[in-house]
C-alpha cells in the first residue's frame, strides 16, 4: 500500500511534536528530582544553623563564657549584626552571621 505524501508528513511533524513534549516533560523531572534532592540539604542546614531565638540565646551564652580577646570582639559583631538582620526580616543574612558567630564561639 503506498503512503500518501502529505499523510507522511504530517506523522513525521506529529512524532516531531511528540518529541519535543516528551524532552521538556523530562527537563521538568530532572529539575524536579534535583529540587527534592535539595530542599532536605538546605532544611538540614537552616536547622543546625538558622536563625532563630534560642540559636541567638545559646550563641550569645557561649560568647559571655569566652576569654577577652579579638575572636570574643569579633564574635559579638557577627551576634549584633544577627540580631539586627532579625529585626529587619532578612533571615538569610541573620543566619548567615550567627553561624559566624557560633564558629568563633568554637575557634578558641
Amino acid at each position: 500500500m503506498a503512503q500518501i505524501p502529505a499523510m507522511s508528513l504530517g506523522l513525521s511533524q506529529e512524532q516531531e511534536k511528540e518529541s519535543n513534549i516528551m524532552t521538556k516533560l523530562l527537563g521538568v523531572i530532572a529539575i524536579a528530582a534535583v529540587a527534592f534532592a535539595v530542599a532536605p540539604a538546605q532544611a538540614a542546614k537552616h536547622a543546625m544553623g538558622g536563625c532563630s531565638s534560642a540559636n541567638l540565646e545559646k550563641t550569645e551564652t557561649a560568647i559571655e563564657n569566652m576569654a577577652d580577646g579579638d575572636g570574643k570582639f569579633a564574635a559579638q559583631k557577627e551576634i549584633a549584626a544577627a540580631q539586627d538582620s532579625l529585626l529587619n526580616g532578612k533571615m538569610g543574612a541573620c543566619g548567615t552571621h550567627l553561624n559566624k558567630a557560633m564558629h568563633a564561639t568554637m575557634g578558641k
